[in-house]
């Protein structure tokens, strides 16, 4: 390839313009003039990246939620395919995001455009009935779980297990004393997270039930104070209501991986933000609830017991998770009460997480991940027309 290169890349979510941001610092690092350009969200503008779309123009939660929001989607789609014509990018980068990166697969084969996929879909969860047809449309696919890389050598594709991009960014950056004394709170004092996601959808339907589940904790532990961790995908007013303003509760904006580190067990969003709970050891709730329409059709297709990638990668039930009726107030606060009072059950937990954090793999994900892209580029695969 020559120096004038491009990448279309697609990222649809917060996860996924994360990670997208590390992978393109990388290969810009090795090819700085690398023209990188699609759908992804502010850490990947930063990076490098020309957005044509933002990536929270596309980030809803459910299956209605997606029919909703379908005439947006398609009219992105469309924005899109419209690209691969007018630009003809050397490689297309696609970052988890399956519904509609999968779909977009198939246009791109169209116009024999090689395809790069990061993030596999999650297809050990909701049925592996999809991985041939992903043979025919992807070119080379790099997994980020251990197990996911026998599923796709199992028909034949081109796959890599890289590690996970989590574990070279999952830090903390201040002390318990630093970060707690910051927001005048007690560092002697029992600590609750509140990690309601990363969409607006999600921070409308958890965060309620947080809060109210906090304030039945207080019964029983009256010194306890709890911080809320807003993602950077969000704005501050999207978290605003009466009761995380007043008493023992405080906002902290892009500090969630103190959040994480510093509280002594967290209330979180099923996602990725459950991994990096767990990377930084702390006990957490996992927590799913969306509409009941989109749950029935998610239950049907989901083919596996626990949901929470903490479960998933330790096989076997090592954090509760908390699914639909059950993530309510007054359930979230029984299951959390032992997670704080009871000393044996948290480090036992803590323990656990130690674990999966070791199953996740080393640093350098997103480093092999570049050097496979940029591999690819180089050696110019034979790609033939779907």
């Amino acid at each position: 390839m020559t120096a004038g290169s491009s990448i279309l890349f697609v990222a649809g979510e917060a996860s996924g313009d994360m990670h997208g941001a590390a992978l393109v610092a990388e290969l810009k690092k090795r090819r700085p003039s690398l023209s990188c350009y699609g759908i992804g969200g502010d850490q990947m503008q930063k990076a490098g990246v020309q957005l044509i779309r933002h990536s929270k123009e596309i980030a809803f939660l459910g299956f209605f939620e997606v029919l909703r929001h379908f005439p947006l989607i398609r009219r992105v789609f469309k924005d899109m395919t419209g690209l691969l014509d007018t630009n003809k990018p050397d490689l297309v980068v696609l970052i988890d995001y399956p519904g509609f990166n999968l779909r977009f697969a198939r246009e791109v084969k169209k116009r024999g455009i090689p395809i790069f996929y990061y993030i596999s879909p999650q297809v050990w969860a909701w049925g592996k009935g999809r991985v041939p047809k992903m043979a025919k449309w992807i070119d080379r696919i790099a997994v980020i779980f251990p197990f996911e890389e026998s599923i796709y050598r199992s028909v034949g594709m081109q796959v890599r297990y890289v590690g996970h991009p989590l574990k070279d960014r999952v830090k903390s950056t201040q002390s318990k004393t630093d970060f707690l004394k910051g927001l005048c709170l007690n560092p002697a004092c029992p600590t609750i997270g509140l990690l309601p996601g990363s969409r607006k959808q999600e921070v409308r339907i958890l965060l309620p039930e947080m809060v109210q589940a906090y304030k039945k904790l207080l019964r029983d532990i009256p010194k306890l104070q709890a911080v809320v961790g807003m993602a950077p995908t969000l704005a501050p007013s999207d978290y605003e209501m009466p009761a995380v303003e007043s008493g023992s509760i405080r906002t902290v904006h892009c500090q969630t991986y103190d959040v994480m580190k510093h509280s002594d067990a967290v209330m979180v969003a099923s996602g990725t933000a459950t991994l990096e709970t767990a990377i930084l050891g702390t006990p957490m709730v996992i927590l799913y609830k969306m509409s009941f329409l989109s749950y029935l059709l998610g239950k049907t297709l989901v083919k596996i017991k626990n949901i929470g990638l903490v479960n998933i990668v330790a096989e076997k039930t090592v954090v509760p998770e908390l699914i639909q009726k059950q993530a309510n107030a007054g359930r979230i606060a029984e299951v959390v009460r032992p997670l704080l009072m009871d000393n044996t059950t948290n480090e036992t937990i803590r323990r656990e997480l130690a674990v999966v954090s070791e199953r996740l793999g080393g640093g350098g994900a997103s480093a092999r991940t570049a050097e496979w892209v940029l591999d690819m580029m180089d050696s110019k695969p034979d790609v033939s027309l779907g």
